[in-house]
């Protein structure tokens, strides 16, 4: 059986995480950060995710990061769902962090709040 995750493609999925955080905004309130993810693999792609006043908006052009994170699509795909955890990842080679470390830890504790594997 595939994955459902697999069934998206880059840009899709980057608009479905938008969507997702935008439904429930909570968690991200006071949060104000860029995040930059630089897609490797099959699918590749530069997308950034910019968290400020509750909101999320995924946008293509490029601003200054605070935090940058390069990783493979299949790794991504793991990452957002929670297959993949970023510190090992990170030390694995995996997963490459450009910027702020510690914004790159929020990250995946916002991700776990926001439970993608269920809306993916």
């Amino acid at each position: 059986m595939v994955n459902e995750i697999d069934n998206y493609r880059l840009p899709e999925l980057m608009r479905k995480i938008e969507k997702v955080i935008n439904q429930n905004p909570s968690p991200i309130e006071g949060v104000n950060v860029i995040y930059q993810f630089n897609i490797t693999g099959d699918e590749e792609g530069t997308f950034q995710l910019h968290l400020a006043d509750g909101k999320a908006t995924v946008s293509e052009n490029v601003e200054d990061a605070n935090c940058t994170l390069v990783l493979s699509i299949e790794n991504f795909r793991k990452f957002l769902v929670g297959k993949l955890n970023g510190t090992a990842a990170f030390m694995t080679g995996k997963l490459k962090i450009k910027g702020d470390l510690g914004k790159a830890i929020k990250l995946e504790g916002l991700l776990r709040e926001y439970n993608l594997k269920e809306h993916l």
